[in-house]
């Protein structure tokens, strides 16, 4: 376990250090320069000079990139161009509610796709499981820059049940979480009902059935559980885009996250923001899937084992 543990710490330090690399000269070939932004087009040459030296940005490219290498070795992300604060203390007001909304989009997911996905799954053929899977059909293919207005059309400006933008009070979180969790739920209902299908017809299933016990802990506790290691790793992969904050739901219901943080760095051209909400998405990316992978691993010996082959 040891071994497998490291093998991808190694391959996820590899990932991060890539997907770094590769947004700083992402970000570097963006039409626009930051100095304009901050003192406009009519500066004086002299005064956007001195600021760009003053920021480090008359520097080579591979200059500043060694410099924010070394930077992130001491675990400094910065500061930010725009009102100089430190990017530390401005993601540290932004990652609550990025938590926030991500947790509440996975409760609204679980709460839908595993009663549905097993629904589905018993009553195979049924008409419950052709509603199941069209709502699965219906959640993958409405994108969220859809579903959100849609979701303010109705519940906001139509039955004024709930805020229309912003975080303020629980009730602000509704229309967010269900956003997101929509599409994830659909994407999840999906998975357990295929991998429920898989054993819902093995011996074990069959000699639970014989023993007496009731159709549902035939399902929950037997067949559910050793149908969960797919659905494990697809949750994981789910986990990681939604704690990296969902940049398209956060911005249409200006809910203060990493996400929000993110459009608005790139509107103002705001490089080492940018950068370090681009890194903190990668980084909770792959934290969540290195866990997922435990999980499974924990949970599955003969996937370790074969790593460690």
């Amino acid at each position: 376990m040891l071994h497998y543990l490291l093998s991808r710490l190694f391959a996820a330090s590899l990932v991060l250090l890539g997907v770094v690399c590769l947004v700083f000269f992402l970000i570097h070939l963006v039409p626009g320069d930051p100095v304009d932004m901050m003192l406009g087009e009519a500066a004086r040459p002299a005064d956007r000079e001195a600021l760009r030296q003053a920021l480090g940005l008359d520097q080579p490219l591979l200059a500043q990139l060694g410099q924010y290498l070394a930077g992130l070795l001491r675990l400094d992300l910065g500061h930010s161009l725009h009102d100089q604060r430190a990017i530390a203390d401005i993601l540290a007001e932004r990652i609550p509610a990025t938590v926030e909304l991500a947790l509440a989009a996975l409760l609204v997911a679980l709460l839908i796709a595993v009663p549905l996905g097993i629904l589905a799954a018993v009553r195979k053929g049924s008409l419950w499981d052709h509603l199941a899977m069209g709502f699965s059909l219906a959640g993958v293919s409405i994108p969220n820059f859809w579903m959100g207005p849609l979701l303010i059309l109705v519940f906001s400006l139509w039955l004024g049940w709930f805020p229309v933008s912003g975080r303020e009070g629980p009730a602000s979180v509704v229309l967010p979480a269900l956003t997101l969790g929509s599409a994830m739920a659909a994407i999840l209902a999906r998975m357990i009902r295929s991998t429920l299908l898989e054993v819902l017809h093995e011996d074990y299933v069959r000699t639970a059935r014989a023993k007496g016990l009731s159709e549902f802990q035939v399902v929950v506790r037997h067949a559910l559980r050793n149908a969960l290691l797919p659905v494990i790793t697809l949750l994981g992969l789910q986990l990681g885009t939604l704690l990296g904050g969902a940049v398209i739901t956060e911005t249409i219901f200006s809910w203060p996250g990493v996400g929000l943080l993110t459009i608005d760095a790139i509107h103002s051209r705001d490089y080492p923001v940018v950068q370090a909400c681009v890194l903190l998405i990668s980084v909770s990316y792959v934290v969540v899937n290195v866990l997922t992978d435990l999980v499974y691993a924990w949970a599955d010996p003969r996937i370790r084992l074969g790593e460690g082959d």
